[in-house]
């Protein structure tokens, strides 16, 4: 897949963000975060800080994008791939309804490719819209936020609740044991109790027995409220990655900061399309 997105980059014939993508209504300005620093009592100080030169801001911005556990695409308004982060490339399987060929993002389905397209085109328009791809065990969300400058951004839904690696981060915390980490993780996953201890190999209570054992350590009053409580947790996506993002933006210190910035804002504002 990582080579798919390469290839798909490379045949927009640049692998940078056109200024034409570079947000005006962001109101952050880069040499504005480059001279002022957060002072002590939360108020910017007066004292300017040393410049932070391109390249590491790139890294910085590619770096925080690929910490994100939600599949994220920038693309154009003909759906050519301009970026990916690292999850996007890892989601996006053989069997995911999204696919990114050297034409650019496709539908697995022949009936999803036209609900797609007049999503893009509203985005072109400003509208925000969710859709709905895929069929079965492989039916994914899709947000459609458009962003200032023409381009727009592609967000997956996750394909489960509890991503496993944020699961085993957690149990390491509240001091979980092996045995109670494998039950953690089946609960999270929407596994009932008998069905993990059929799993293990164990007696339902035995599991039964872990379960009360996982909610005393971890002060929740239920499994529910347990699961949720994993839910929201901040993603563990770095121990995944082998190496480093595949597509290069060399316009992102300006384009991403502004971009990240807008798509913020507009997910809280705009509606979302009938």
């Amino acid at each position: 897949m990582q080579s798919n997105i390469q290839s798909a980059v490379s045949s927009t014939g640049s692998s940078t963000v056109s200024s034409a993508f570079v947000p005006r209504s962001a109101g952050v300005s880069l040499s504005a975060l480059h001279n002022v620093a957060p002072g002590r009592n939360g108020r910017a100080d007066t004292e300017p800080v040393p410049a932070i030169d391109g390249t590491t801001m790139a890294l910085w911005m590619r770096s925080m994008l690929d910490e994100i556990d939600y599949g994220m695409l920038l693309v154009n308004a003909q759906a050519q791939l301009l970026h990916a982060n690292h999850t996007a490339q890892t989601e996006l399987d053989a069997r995911h309804p999204l696919q990114i060929t050297p034409q650019g993002v496709r539908t697995q389905r022949p009936q999803d490719t036209a609900p797609l397209f007049e999503a893009l085109a509203g985005a072109q328009r400003g509208r925000r819209k969710l859709l709905l791809l895929g069929s079965d065990e492989h039916r994914v969300c899709l947000s459609v936020v458009p962003l200032p400058g023409g381009a727009t951004l592609l967000v997956l839904g996750k394909r489960q609740v509890c991503e496993q690696l944020t699961v085993q981060g957690y149990a390491r915390s509240v001091g979980l044991t092996a045995a109670e980490t494998r039950v953690l993780d089946g609960l999270c996953a929407g596994v009932r109790p008998r069905e993990i201890a059929e799993r293990q190999g164990v007696a339902v209570s035995t599991v039964r027995t872990q379960i009360g054992s996982i909610r005393a350590k971890t002060g929740v009053s239920s499994i529910r409220e347990l699961v949720r409580q994993v839910a929201v947790l901040p993603p563990l996506v770095g121990a995944l990655k082998g190496g480093g993002p595949v597509v290069a933006l060399a316009a992102l210190p300006v384009a991403a900061l502004g971009l990240l910035s807008d798509a913020a804002a507009l997910a809280r504002s705009t509606p979302l399309a009938a």
